[in-house]
Parts: C-alpha cells; structure tokens; sequence
C-alpha cells in the first residue's frame, strides 16, 4: 500500500488532530465559519501552538503562496504578532504592546494574527487588557489564544473566544512519530511516549537525550528512597539540583547563541571588550534570559511533579489489582513492593499532597522548601 502524501502547508506540521485540523481549514476557506477570537486548548505536548501557527498561515496567506505561509510558520511575516513569554507571567507591558498591534491593517496578507501561546500565564489584570481588544476587534484582525484548558482563562475571556479542544494523544501514536521523527529504535519510542504520558516534545526528548532519560530515573528511585526527614531533605536538594541542570541543558546553547548574535548585530567582535554605550542592550540581554532560565527551572519542577504523580499513580493501580497499563514499568518490581507496604489511603495522600505543591509553587513558594514539606508526607503517609 502506497503512504499517503503528507498534508500540503501550512498543515504539514500538525499532527493528531484530524478534526480540530478539519474546523480550522474550514474557518481559513469560508469567511463565514471564521470566529475573530479562537482558543486552542489541550494538554502539553499535544500541539497547541503548531496547529495555532499553521491557523495563522492559513488565514494571512492567500492559498498557494507557499513563500508567505513559510513566513508565518518562521514567525517573520510583518502581519503575524506572536507572544510567548519566557518569564513566570505575561506582563502587562507586554499584553499591552500585543494589543496596541492588533488595530494595525494587514500590511501585505488578507489578515493581521494575533498569536498569544501560554494565555494562562496572564494574571487578572493583563486579562482585562486583553479582554478590550476581544470586545471590540478591528474586521481583518484574528486572535488565536493558548491554554491547556478554557478554566485557565477568566470566564470573561472564554466568552469572546470560540473554543477549540485538542484531543490527547495515544502512547502507540506517540511513538510511532518519535520513531519517524528521531530513527529511535520501537522499544526507545515506546518508552519514550509511554514516560513523557504522550507529551509529544517531551517524548522527542526523552527519545534523543539519555542524561535526560538518566535524570528523570534518578529522580524517582531518590523518591522511591525516602524513609525519614533526614531523605527528605536530601531528595529535596537533589531534585532541584537536577531540574537546574536540566533548565541549564536546555537554556545555555540558546544563551550561547542569542549572546553572539547581539554581539556580532553591535560590530563586536569575539572576545572583545563591550563598549559602556551598547552595555545596557547586553544587560537587557541577560536580563531576559535570566527570567527565561527562572521560568525554565519551574516547569521543569513542575515536570518532576506530574512524573512523581505518575509514579505514585501506577502504586495506586498496583494496590487496586490493575497492573496492565502502568507508565513506569520500568519501576514495576519497586512499585509492587510499596503498593504492599502501603494502603491506598496512604497513596491518595501522597497523591493529594503532590497536586498542593505544584500548586504552592505556581504561588511562588521555595522549591526547596516545597518539596522537603512534599517527601516529609511520602516518608510519614501524613501531611505535615
């Protein structure tokens, strides 16, 4: 059986998502199916922003002009306006820039594409600001949001946008794109699909990257560990130690480069002394990318987080007699032994004890601190 061609652009890129894919074809083609605010939600990983990109394509360039579509799809096209914050939140400032643009004519497409990636990240008061330009948008600009889920968005906002849920992938699809992506091998794929639970760009990772394969191991069997406050503490620190050198994996090229870059844009050449009249624009530099590495460090916490939470859900399974669709098999034989150890009452308040730290920490708490009062729980079965 001959393959199918695969999609022509802007689609090429999007994966998984026949029928949300489907809508936005539709929307792009018939001006009246097309809504001038859009919300694209689903879990990580299941592609969100390539969809909402490829959405973007579509609608600025006419049908055909592959060169503009690849513009968009680059992000360099003069009527694509992308925001993606590389801190904690999106500021106001920022939020007010993007808006400002919205009222701008397409300069060159049939539309002006507001893209917001990350829309959750927004506190109560750059929301407001954004909820104007929804209120009352000018006719040929889009706006297309990006959530894990609509209840991350004031219901004010949820109001003004048409709702667009992707669905999750399955781990055997995962992986049958991890192995056509990356040539890893089936078992590294399925592997890979099955830890990262079906994130895509995780699953890539994990597929391609072994100290990233060897952190994530060394972090659970540290958890698996812990008997006392004395483990906690310990794990505690570890854990940290090893999601920063995991931010630092994944931020230090890019700094690298976005440093270089600026430099060799200035006439500096490498190695040499900066001048105090382009220092502020280097400073400026570092600045961001210090609040990209603190954004960095806390996902990556929170991505230990969902991976313990994937661990203490498979004892769970284990205590319940249902052993057939564990995510850690790997653990299997560690995990039987605490699921004996332990009642699932004692599980769930791990469980439990998990969801509040992930919770404490998106409200700024130590990470340290954080996780010593997590593991204190893992070691007792009680909340401190």
């Amino acid at each position: 059986m001959t393959a199918a061609a695969p999609p022509a652009l802007p689609w090429g890129d999007v994966w998984g998502q026949d029928e949300a894919l489907a809508q936005l074809q539709a929307a792009a083609s018939d001006p009246a199916q097309l809504a001038h605010a859009w919300l694209i939600t689903g879990p990580p990983g299941s592609g969100r922003s390539t969809l909402a990109y490829a959405f973007a394509a579509a609608l600025i360039a006419e049908p055909g002009d592959d060169a503009a579509m690849r513009q968009v799809l680059a992000g360099t096209h003069p009527d694509l306006m992308a925001l993606r914050t590389e801190g904690v939140i999106i500021s106001i400032k920022d939020a007010r820039g993007l808006v400002e643009r919205s009222y701008f004519s397409p300069s060159l497409g049939r539309y002006r594409v507001m893209v917001m990636e990350d829309a959750d990240r927004m506190v109560e008061r750059t929301s407001n600001v954004l909820l104007k330009a929804l209120e009352e948008p000018p006719e040929r600009t889009v706006w297309i949001l990006c959530a894990p889920s609509d209840a991350d968005l004031l219901p004010t906002i949820r109001s003004r946008v048409r709702t667009l849920r992707l669905r999750e992938p399955e781990v055997a699809d995962v992986a049958r794109l991890i192995a056509l992506r990356t040539g890893v091998d089936d078992a590294t794929a399925e592997q890979s699909a099955r830890l990262s639970q079906r994130h895509i760009g995780m699953a890539q990772r994990l597929a391609t990257d072994a100290d990233a394969r060897a952190r994530r191991e060394e972090t659970l069997r540290r958890v698996l560990a812990v008997r006392g406050v004395g483990d906690a503490v310990e794990a505690a620190a570890r854990i940290v130690q090893l999601a920063t050198d995991d931010a630092k994996a994944l931020t230090s090229e890019r700094d690298e480069v976005e440093r270089a870059t600026l430099l060799r844009t200035l006439g500096i050449a490498a190695g040499a002394a900066v001048p105090p009249a382009v220092r502020g624009q280097l400073n400026a530099l570092e600045d961001d990318q210090k609040r990209r590495a603190t954004r960095s460090l806390r996902d990556g916490i929170d991505r230990v987080l969902t991976d313990l939470e994937s661990m203490f859900r498979d004892a769970l399974m284990l205590q319940l007699g249902r052993s057939g669709d564990l995510i850690n098999r790997e653990l299997e034989d560690e995990l039987t032994a605490l699921a004996t150890s332990w009642t699932p009452r004692r599980t769930l308040t791990v469980l439990d004890r998990i969801s509040a730290t992930r919770s404490n920490l998106e409200g700024n708490a130590a990470p340290v601190l954080a996780l010593e009062s997590m593991l204190v729980t893992v070691a007792s079965g009680r909340t401190p």
